[in-house]
């Protein structure tokens, strides 16, 4: 049996044997430290806390993050009737440049890099050797041997084992370039009234540089590229840390007009389960958060199959994703459902006839824009795939404090749920 001891008498014992140690503070006091340490803030943060009238923060990579900043009703519905300004520094962000960079890129991830030109991006995804899906992100091509990578869970360890052999630099540069996302119609316009002369000749998943902050043309400071997570027209823009501030500052004086807002995480995931768009470690779980052998996913199960080449040269996890093609392998299937009613039916088991359990709904919500009941699920083939009928969803309502059971009728559906032109109008919309 343990003996009790007061405070005091610890303390006591503790100086007896290290004497120079300087008295401690309050215990109570002690405990409550690290709950009062806020997480440190990114380059934009000044002026996202200005903003911030609900307090609803988050971490996001260790990064204190907003969930809403304001209403994240109204948040959502500055992306889709006008502009919002989300800030994306925390996404981890890896520099990747040498004249092996091409090559070492089309080993490592599963899209076929050399069809990848400089000043254009595109969605990829990587997996380790049994296949099974690492994390998701984009690829910038800023030139011909230099790259952006950008991704939610941090990999430089094994990205740096990955380049042994290759004559590549790969080094995080999460801390030093900020991001800001600038998503909905008026985006362009803000853009071009902003000063940033030429974006209108930005295609989808195109990137150009941009001078900024007195900035002669010939050493451009912002890279802004067109691409987005909210499925609307959109784009994201990269700056060296010292020059966030001020690149803030211009977007939002020449957004006045258009309507700009800046939004917290809540709206812009609304918006992204809009577009169908997946999350890693929420939609699916990547293989090194993965604790049961049962919850990895290969590509082709998570909906990320298109990017697969089998004629391209060898890439990490290749063999095995070929060989669960070939041998019918694969368990799971990623699905749009549209679910009757209008409650999200957000963490709801997915039944068949009812009775058997055949899958989990990730993402839900009763879309503004689709007028859907909609959802995002991971099923167990071949639900999904070849048996589409008589799925059911059990979702929990609130009925005068008193939680209802709820059986709902669940259809397959296509993704994304809505697409809208103005996404790849080219040239964008103006305002």
């Amino acid at each position: 049996m343990i003996s009790q001891i007061t405070k005091a008498e610890f303390y006591g014992a503790v100086m007896n044997q290290h004497p120079a140690i300087t008295p401690p503070i309050d215990a109570r006091t002690l405990a409550q430290s690290h709950f009062r340490t806020l997480r440190p803030g990114t380059p934009f943060q000044p002026r996202i806390d200005a903003l911030a009238l609900t307090n609803d923060w988050y971490n996001w990579a260790g990064y204190r993050a907003p969930h809403s900043l304001w209403d994240e009703e109204l948040e959502y519905f500055a992306i889709r009737s006008q502009a919002a300004l989300f800030d994306i520094s925390p996404m981890t962000k890896y520099r990747i440049e040498g004249p092996d960079a091409e090559a070492y890129l089309d080993r490592v991830t599963l899209r076929d890099v050399t069809r990848l030109k400089p000043g254009r991006v595109h969605y990829t995804a990587w997996c380790d050797d049994e296949g099974f899906v690492l994390d998701d992100g984009t690829l910038f091509r800023l030139s011909s041997t230099r790259f952006r990578l950008c991704s939610q869970e941090r990999h430089l360890p094994w990205l740096l084992d990955s380049a042994i052999g290759y004559e590549v630099s790969v080094e995080e540069e999460t801390e030093a370039v900020a991001g800001l996302a600038l998503q909905g119609p008026t985006s362009f316009a803000i853009l071009r009234d902003a000063g940033f002369a030429g974006v209108e000749r930005l295609k989808i998943f195109d990137l150009a540089e941009f001078a900024h902050d007195g900035g002669p043309q010939g050493n451009s400071q912002v890279t802004i590229s067109r691409t987005g997570f909210t499925g609307d027209l959109g784009y994201e823009l990269f700056v060296p840390a010292d020059k966030a501030l001020s690149l803030w500052d211009r977007l939002m004086a020449a957004g006045e007009l258009c309507g700009i807002r800046a939004i917290g995480y809540t709206a812009l995931n609304r918006a992204r389960l809009e577009a169908g768009l997946i999350v890693a470690n929420a939609d699916f779980t990547t293989a090194e958060h993965a604790i049961r052998a049962d919850r990895l996913r290969m590509p082709d199960e998570i909906g990320l199959g298109f990017m697969i080449d089998p004629e391209k040269g060898h890439f990490n996890g290749r063999r095995a994703i070929l060989e669960a093609r070939a041998e019918r392998k694969l368990r799971h299937v990623l699905v749009g459902l549209e679910i009757e009613g209008n409650i999200p039916a957000e963490h709801a088991i997915v039944y068949y006839r009812k009775s058997q359990e055949v899958g989990l709904v990730s993402a839900a919500m009763w879309s503004p824009m689709a007028k859907r009941n909609i959802a995002i699920a991971s099923l167990r083939r071949p639900y999904g795939d070849r048996i589409v009928d008589d799925l059911w969803v059990e979702i929990y309502a609130m009925r005068e404090l008193q939680y209802q059971k709820l059986m709902k009728r669940a259809k397959v559906v296509p993704r994304p749920f809505i697409k809208l032109d103005r996404r790849t109008a080219n040239p964008p919309a103006d305002f």
